[in-house]
C-alpha cells in the first residue's frame, strides 16, 4: 500500500513545534497511540485516579562501531508506586494492647489483622530483591555498547518528555528495513534517563514503540530490564502488552499485586485468576472467573473465556470451547491468550489487526516452522527477522516437512545456491528463487533469504544482468564489502552502480556530475532524486554539483521546517539515539514511494554525522533497491 508521507511530516512538524500534544482517538484494532488500545473493551480504561499512560548482519566494520497539529500538553510521567520503608508484618497481639486494664480480667488479646496482599508483596520485596541487587532507573536498557547497543549518552541533552511524545505519536512500521533495525537498536540500548522523566516511564514508551513495530521479544527484554518494584502505572500497562504480544500470560504473575493496587483494572483481575491457577490455587481462581463471567456478556465474554482457558491449564476446571463467530476484532488480549492456549484464530480476525501482529506471530515458538514461514518473510522485509533467522527457519522446514511440499523445494534450492561448486547453476538457482514470487514483497523477502548465498558469488561478466539483484540481496543483510567486489562488473549508470556508490564503505569515494548524469538518463526521475539525496547526505558530491543537481532535479535540500531543524540540531549535539528516533518520524509510511527526497537527505546526513554511517549507507542504498 502506497501512503504519502506529506501528511505524516505535517503532523510531525506540528508535534515538534508544539510544547506537547494530546492523545488522539484510538484505532479500530491494534492502535498506535496508547497501550489501552490493545486491550479488550473495558479492560484498558484506567481508574480515574490513574495516569494515562533477531539481529540482521551489520554493515562492514569499516564503519564506526555504532553501525549502520498542535494540541494539549502530554500527560506528566506516571510515578512509581510508593516503596515500603520497612517490614509490614503484623505485630504480635501482646505488643499491640496493654492487657487486662483495657480489656478486663481474663479478656483475650485482640487478634492482629492479617496483612493485605500489597503489604505481603512489599515485605517479600525486601528479601527477594535486596538493595545491592536493585537496578537504578538512572540508566535503563537491555543492551550496552558491548552487545550492539548505543552508548549511555545516546539521547544526550534531549528533553525526555519531547522524546516520549515523538515515540508515542510515531506511526509504525516505517518504510525502511534498515531504519527499523537501527531504531530497534536505539530503543533497546541501556541509556541514561533524561532528567525530566521517570526512568521506568521512559523505558515504557520505548517498549510501547517496539511492540507497535512488531518487536515483541525486544519489548519484553526492555520491560524486564526494570525491576518490578520500580514499575509505574504506565510501565505496568506496557508490561501487559509485552506479555500479550509474546503470548505469555505467566509473565504477568510477578506484577499482578502492584498492578491491581495501582490500576484497579478488570484485566488485572483476570490476570490474578490465571496466575493463581498456575500457582495451584485453582479454587480461588475459579471463583474470580465465575464472578467475571457474570459481569461480561455478549461478544466481550470471549475475553473471560480465554482467561478461563488459561485457568484450566493449572486446575481441574471444566474444558472451555472458544467460538469466534460473534467477535468482530482481534485485540492483543485475545491474541495473547489464544496463542498461550493453542487456540486457533480465524484468518478473518487476524486480518482486522495491523501488520505488527504478523510479526509477533513470526517470532512465536507456539507456531510450527511451516506456519511461521510466510509471516517470517513479511517480518524480514520489515527488519524484524534477519537473513540468518530466515535461512534457519527454512532449514527447520526441510527437516520436518514432507519432501514434496513447496517450502521444502525452496529450502533445497537455497541449499544448492550455497554448495554447488559451479557458479553458473548457483546464479540460475538464485534467479529462480527471486523470480518465483508474484508480489514485490515476496521478491524482497527472497532477496533477504539469499543474501549470504549471493555474497559467495564471485564477480563475473557472465552474470552482469543479475548484478542488481545480487547486490540488492547482499546489501539487505549488510554485506557491503562482498558487494563492492562487483564495482568493476556493474555498468556505469545502472541500478547496480548506484547502490554501490551509496553502500561503499570507503569514505573518500566521490561521484562526479557526469557519472550521475549517466544514471539519470537510465533511471526514473524518482530514483534519480533519491540517489541524489543519498549521495548528498553522505557527502559524496562536490558542493557545486549539489547545487546544480538540486535545481535540475527540483529537490530543495536546503528547505527547512521544524522536523529538519530538530534532526539537524540532534546531529550537531552528537545524539545518535535522538537522531534515530527523529529519523523514524521522517519515514512514517509503509512504502518508499511515500518518502520525500528531502527526508532521506536529512536522515542520511544526520546518521552519518553521529557515527551511524553504516546505517546511513544501507538506508540510502535501500531507497534505490526498493523503488
Amino acid at each position: 500500500m502506497k501512503i504519502s508521507l506529506s501528511n505524516r511530516l505535517l503532523t510531525t512538524v506540528a508535534v515538534l513545534t508544539a510544547a506537547g500534544i494530546g492523545i488522539p482517538a484510538l484505532g479500530p484494532a491494534i492502535g498506535q497511540d496508547r497501550p489501552e488500545s490493545l486491550l479488550p473493551p473495558g479492560f484498558g480504561e484506567p481508574a480515574p485516579s490513574a495516569p494515562q499512560p533477531s539481529q540482521p548482519a551489520s554493515p562492514s566494520q569499516s564503519a564506526p562501531s555504532s553501525g549502520p497539529s498542535s494540541g494539549t500538553p502530554a500527560p506528566a510521567p506516571a510515578t512509581a508506586p510508593s516503596q515500603p520503608s520497612g517490614g509490614t508484618q503484623a505485630l504480635p497481639a501482646g505488643d499491640r494492647v496493654s492487657g487486662g486494664e483495657e480489656q478486663g480480667e481474663g479478656a483475650k488479646p485482640a487478634e492482629a489483622e492479617p496483612p493485605t496482599a500489597i503489604e505481603e508483596y512489599r515485605f517479600l520485596q525486601q528479601y527477594e530483591l535486596p538493595a545491592f541487587a536493585r537496578r537504578s532507573l538512572a540508566r535503563v536498557g537491555a543492551s550496552g555498547p558491548s552487545s550492539d547497543g548505543l552508548g549511555p549518552d545516546a539521547f544526550g541533552r534531549a528533553r525526555g518528555q519531547f522524546l516520549e511524545t515523538v515515540m508515542r505519536r510515531m506511526d509504525v512500521p516505517v518504510a525502511s528495513r534498515w531504519l527499523s533495525i537501527g531504531l530497534r537498536r536505539a530503543l533497546l540500548s541501556a541509556v541514561d534517563t533524561p532528567r525530566d522523566v521517570n526512568g521506568a516511564d521512559f523505558a515504557a514508551e520505548r517498549a510501547w514503540l517496539l511492540i507497535r513495530m512488531g518487536e515483541a521479544d525486544a519489548a519484553r527484554a526492555l520491560v524486564q530490564s526494570v525491576d518490578i518494584a520500580n514499575y509505574t502505572p504506565k510501565m505496568l500497562q506496557i508490561a501487559m502488552q509485552a506479555a500479550l504480544a509474546s503470548g505469555d500470560p505467566a509473565m504477568l504473575c510477578p506484577m499482578v499485586v502492584p498492578a491491581r493496587e495501582a490500576l484497579r483494572e478488570p484485566g488485572w483481575t483476570l490476570a490474578d485468576a490465571m496466575c493463581k491457577s498456575l500457582n495451584g490455587e485453582g479454587r480461588e481462581a475459579g471463583r474470580i472467573i465465575d464472578a467475571a463471567t457474570r459481569r461480561r456478556q455478549g461478544s466481550d465474554r470471549i475475553d473471560v473465556l480465554l482467561a478461563e482457558k488459561v485457568v484450566g491449564v493449572g486446575s481441574e476446571r471444566r474444558a472451555v470451547t472458544i467460538e469466534w463467530d460473534d467477535v468482530e476484532r482481534l485485540t492483543a488480549w485475545r491474541y495473547g491468550l489464544a496463542m498461550a492456549t493453542g487456540t486457533d484464530i480465524p484468518d478473518g480476525l487476524i486480518a482486522t489487526a495491523g501488520p505488527q501482529l504478523r510479526y509477533w506471530r513470526a517470532t512465536s515458538p507456539m507456531l510450527s516452522a511451516r506456519a511461521r514461514l510466510p509471516l517470517a518473510e513479511a517480518a524480514a522485509v520489515q527488519g524484524v527477522f534477519s537473513n540468518a533467522g530466515l535461512v534457519g527457519l527454512y532449514g527447520e522446514v526441510e527437516q520436518e516437512e514432507e519432501a514434496g511440499t513447496a517450502e521444502v523445494a525452496i529450502a533445497r534450492d537455497l541449499r544448492d545456491a550455497y554448495v554447488n561448486p559451479d557458479p553458473a547453476p548457483r546464479v540460475a538457482t538464485l534467479r529462480r528463487l527471486w523470480d518465483e514470487p508474484r508480489s514485490t514483497a515476496g521478491k524482497r523477502a527472497r532477496l533477504i533469504l539469499t543474501a549470504t548465498a549471493a555474497a559467495r558469488i564471485d564477480p563475473d561478466v557472465r552474470f552482469a544482468a543479475d548484478a542488481p539483484d545480487l547486490i540488492a540481496s547482499m546489501l539487505s543483510a549488510g554485506y557491503d564489502i562482498p558487494a563492492m567486489r562487483w564495482l568493476g562488473t556493474a555498468d556505469r549508470g545502472s541500478d547496480a552502480w548506484a547502490m554501490l556508490m551509496l553502500a561503499d564503505p570507503a569514505p573518500r569515494r566521490m561521484v562526479g556530475y557526469g557519472d550521475f548524469d549517466a544514471y539519470r538518463g537510465n533511471a526514473t526521475e524518482r530514483k534519480a532524486q533519491m540517489l541524489f539525496a543519498g549521495l548528498a547526505g553522505l557527502g559524496r558530491l562536490d558542493e557545486g554539483d549539489v547545487e546544480r543537481l538540486a535545481r535540475g532535479l527540483e529537490v530543495s535540500i536546503d528547505q527547512g521546517n521544524a522536523w529538519t531543524r530538530a534532526i539537524e540540531a540532534a546531529a550537531a549535539r552528537g545524539e545518535p539515539g535522538t537522531v534515530m528516533v527523529l529519523a523514524g518520524t521522517g519515514m512514517q509510511t509503509q512504502s518508499w514511494q511515500g518518502v520525500p527526497p528531502l527526508a532521506l537527505y536529512h536522515i542520511v546526513s544526520a546518521l552519518r554525522r553521529v557515527g551511524l554511517e553504516g546505517y546511513a549507507r544501507m538506508i540510502a542504498a535501500e531507497a534505490v533497491a526498493r523503488l
